[in-house]
This record gives C-alpha cells, structure tokens and sequence, in this order.
C-alpha cells in the first residue's frame, strides 16, 4: 500500500468523474431540498481539484492540503467549506498514514473537522450520515487491511446515504423545510457515498 501523491490524486479524479457524470442527479437531489447548486458547485471545484499535478507537491499531504484549500475557493454554498475542511484535516493528519489504522485516524480528522464546522451530527441529514458510518465500518474492519476496511466502508457509507431519506433535515437550507425535507435524498450525503466508494477503488 503506498499512499502517496500519486495514490490520492488517482482517488480524487476517480471522485471528480463520478462528481461530472452525476451532476444532474446531485443538483436534482439538491433543487428538492436546498439552493439546486449541488451538482454544478462540486463539479466545478472537483474539475479544479483534478487539475492539480501530484509532481508539483512534494506530499501526499501537501497535495491534499492544496485540494481543500481549492475547494474552498471554487465551491460555493456550504459544500466548498464542508469539503475543503475535510480534505485540509486528512492532510494535516496524512504524514503518518501508512497503514490500515493510521489512514482510518486521518479520515476520521477530516470528519471531526466537518463537524466542527457545519455543527452537524448523524440524524440531521448531511453528508455527515454518510461518512460517519462509513468510517465507523472502516475501523471495525481497519484489522483486516485497508482493502477490506475501505470496502466496509463504502458500502457503510451507501447505507447511511439511503437512510437519509426518511429523514427531517435539521441544517442547511433543507431545515426550513421541517417535515417536508422527509422523502428527499440529502445531496451531500450522496457526493460523500461517492467520495468513499473512489477511496475504496483507489487507496487500497
């Protein structure tokens, strides 16, 4: 396993592939609930993201520092600073992640900075009920290696995505909704199932 520049530029693109070929259900997803800006705001950051050349960063870390930092820039609404907070976290924590359970304690940065920033917790319908299962998978599984942790992981993070449906939206745009946020799928549950589907391809 050898999580380097290579290895994370290789997840982001995978990411910002599946961001580009689903950015029609992404803002379908958002216009029900939220501003309908989902899809375009990540593609437009992932394209960013994608062209960032893993030569020009002398680390893993670097490099998924300056994809936070472009996300922040390029995304607007509450996704750019969501996003760019994660990856800015996984990398501050990334120097040390060679092995199932170091790479489990970064990701497990970059979500303790999502909810430091959005405020949110599992049930309010966010993408945090996406990666929080998601990486509660992954260390059940981190003994087993990284392959079969970030597979746990994704399929966690799917369910948590679906289980948002039932759910009454209790952040963003989608809580002036009360009762009529149930029945809708939370977009930035669904872009955060993608991201974790892309590490399970690509880190492992």
């Amino acid at each position: 396993m050898a999580l380097d520049s290579l290895a994370v530029a290789a997840w982001l693109r995978d990411f910002a592939t599946q961001v580009h070929d689903n950015a029609d259900l992404l803002t379908d997803l958002d216009r029900e609930i939220g501003d309908g800006d989902h899809g375009a705001n990540m593609d437009r950051g992932m394209k960013a993201v994608a062209g960032l050349d893993p030569a020009d960063f002398p680390s893993a870390a670097d490099y998924l520092k300056k994809a936070g930092m472009t996300l922040v820039s390029t995304v607007g609404g509450a996704s750019g600073p969501l996003y760019g907070t994660f990856f800015l976290r996984v990398g501050t924590a990334w120097a040390n992640a060679d092995d199932a359970a170091s790479l489990g304690a970064a990701l497990r940065a970059g979500l303790e900075g999502i909810i430091q920033r959005g405020k949110a917790q599992v049930g309010d319908k966010t993408l945090v009920d996406a990666l929080t299962p998601a990486l509660d998978a992954y260390d059940a599984h981190a003994g087993e290696g990284v392959e079969k942790a970030l597979s746990a992981a994704a399929a966690a993070a799917d369910e948590g995505r679906d289980a948002t449906i039932p759910l009454i939206a209790h952040k963003g745009r989608a809580s002036y909704l009360g009762e009529r946020s149930v029945g809708h799928q939370d977009p930035g549950a669904t872009s955060m199932a993608m991201l974790i589907e892309a590490a399970s391809r690509n880190l492992s």
